[in-house]
This record gives C-alpha cells, structure tokens and sequence, in this order.
C-alpha cells in the first residue's frame, strides 16, 4: 500500500505558503509564479488555513467587485485537516473525499513536512491499480508474473 511518505519521496517535500495579512493579489501572483492551485496561509509559522483557486472564484462569485488588496485570510478556507507520512493515499482520498478537500498538509512530530494534493492522490491510486492489473494478467497468463 502506497503511503504518504511514498508519494512525498516521489513528488518532493515543497511547500508554498504566504503569510497571513497578505494581499489577495499577492497570493494570486505567487500561485500563477509557482503553477499551484493553493497556498498555505501561515501566521508566526503556524499553519492557518488555505487559501486556494477555488476560494477565490467563490470570493469572486459573492462579491463580484473584489479588492485584490483585502488581506488574503479573509477569504482562506479556516478549517484544516492533515494527514501523517505514514497514512495511505487510500485514506487520504476518503478523507478528502468525505469532508470534500482538495489539499492535505502533511505532519511529522507535529512539523509541517509537505502538501499533497487530490491530483497527487489520484495520480498515485491509478498507478497502482494500473500495476496491480498488469501483474494479475501476468499471472493469468503465465508471463513474466513476478519479474
């Protein structure tokens, strides 16, 4: 079973994060820079939310004339839930599929050690079921099973 620590190997330790009180704008700009589709909000080094793309097309879609330079804490998602290395990708995806999440913070001794992501989850759930069928048809038919 593949873990989180697994997916962390593979995909890296990286964490992108703005400080809370940042401009809205600001955290757009270091999103659209990095490619990602959301920040860690940190305040005195301790995570307080997320503030991500779809915070702020529903910012948007409330508000329709957005000030860009509203501190970015007003608009993160407050409630957070995190994972540790040592739990599945499969109960990673129940959990972000139960409470309806599309990034995880990742904890070590209560130390902030990653992000992952639904893709990230779901990238690593296809490979292994794509591995687990190409080994039972190896099986099945006598070829190679095991090599």
């Amino acid at each position: 079973m593949i873990t989180v620590n697994d997916l962390l190997r593979a995909k890296g330790h990286s964490v992108y994060s703005i400080e809370a009180g940042a401009s809205v704008l600001k955290a757009l700009e270091l999103m659209a820079e990095k490619d990602i589709g959301a920040l860690l909000v940190m305040d005195k080094g301790n995570v307080a939310g997320i503030f991500s793309e779809r915070d702020f097309a529903r910012l948007t879609a409330r508000n329709k004339a957005v000030d860009l330079n509203s501190p970015v804490d007003d608009f993160m998602t407050h409630d957070i839930y995190s994972v540790s290395l040592d739990e599945t990708i499969d109960e990673c995806m129940a959990l972000m599929t139960t409470k309806r999440l599309r990034h995880l913070p990742v904890y070590e001794n209560r130390k902030l050690v990653g992000l992952i992501s639904i893709g990230d989850v779901v990238k690593n759930l296809v490979e292994d079921k794509d591995l687990l069928i190409e080994n039972m048809e190896k099986y099945i038919l006598g070829r190679g099973y095991g090599e």
